[in-house]
């Protein structure tokens, strides 16, 4: 019995995600929460002929804890989306207090949870839920991750597009490390499973680069105000959801980037802190999952001399970021 949590679930990317959990088959109960809308969001789920059973719940009424009562895994896209024009700066002063009252429900109310934070911006969003466990006694940096996998997904895609041939995407792997914003998206392109064309010309890599890190303002840009990268967030979310409770029920080898506390395994976080040469307390990596969340953080391997460059630059973003995300929680009350 698997029970999963989507909160923010009647939104952009909450609909859509919950939708492909409905479709999961190692998902039996899902629960949705929101401050609108929720219960027939699970109404129409629930007519399609997958086992999850699933419920939808409204802040009256204790809904927050209704729903997160007995809680296997919890996912967060709640938040606003970003719009054209709209600094960073904006939308974390609005999404920071929205994760932050979420967190203080999962501490007390599911604590043991595994917690996927999609909401933006996640370099700062992850150490706000990470700051409420610790108020609450209850963190535990092996359980706590920020969706990372959108990077990623892109990643393969914009690659397989410029192989020419986009039934490679599926297969197409990009190591995607930093953090999960503009310049601290990192693409590990020396390392995709599918080399680019040796005649790729330094400018068309540079744009690719680009193109990988600021993907989001291509989406809110095509969308015109109507919103952001929704759809594909959706996807990127589920298909980290399901490696996560793939992991749980025992399988192994499974490997994915994601933002992650660097004391979720001592060794291998302090390890990654000398490679990138920074003390930081969160950095995104490929992490091996496993029953208990964290097993190991892999080390990032040979990097060229361009990546190199890229670390260098998104290292003062993230210290920025990440000290942001613990600050608003230093100066809340919870």
């Amino acid at each position: 019995m698997v029970k999963a949590v989507v909160l923010g679930a009647a939104g952009g990317i909450g609909q859509p995600l919950s939708l492909l959990l409905k479709t999961n088959p190692l998902v039996t109960e899902l629960a949705l929460y929101d401050i609108v809308n929720t219960p027939g969001v699970a109404a129409d789920l629930s007519h399609i002929a997958t086992p999850a059973k699933v419920e939808g719940f409204l802040p009256p009424d204790d809904g927050l804890k209704k729903a997160l009562k007995g809680a296997d895994v919890v996912v967060i896209p709640a938040g606003v989306p970003r719009k054209p024009g709209m600094t960073r700066d904006d939308l974390f002063k609005i999404n920071a207090g929205i994760v932050r009252d979420l967190a203080t429900g999962i501490a007390t109310t599911a604590p043991k949870a595994f917690v996927l934070v999609i909401s933006n911006p996640v370099n700062s969003t992850v150490p706000i839920v990470a700051e409420v466990f610790k108020k609450h006694g209850v963190f535990d940096p092996k359980r706590i991750f920020g969706v990372t996998t959108l990077d990623v997904v892109r990643s393969s895609t914009f690659v397989s597009e410029i192989l020419g041939d986009l039934s490679l995407a599926p297969s197409v792997t990009v190591p995607v490390v930093g953090g999960h914003s503009g310049v601290t998206i990192i693409p590990l392109l020396s390392q995709s499973s599918h080399p680019l064309p040796s005649n790729l010309s330094q400018d068309k890599f540079e744009a690719l680069v680009k193109r990988i890190q600021f993907g989001g303002d291509e989406v809110v840009k095509a969308k015109d105000g109507a919103g952001s990268a929704t759809l594909s967030m959706a996807y990127a979310g589920a298909e980290f959801t399901a490696k996560i409770l793939r992991a749980v029920k025992g399988e192994k080898g499974i490997v994915a980037p994601t933002f992650v506390n660097l004391s979720a395994d001592k060794t291998s976080g302090d390890a990654l802190k000398k490679e990138i040469g920074k003390d930081l307390e969160y950095f995104s990596a490929p992490v091996e999952l496993g029953p208990e969340g964290v097993v190991t953080i892999r080390p990032l391997g040979k990097l060229s001399d361009y990546e190199k460059k890229l670390v260098e630059a998104a290292i003062p973003e993230l210290e920025t970021n990440i000290e942001k995300g613990v600050s608003f929680i230093g100066s809340s009350k919870l």
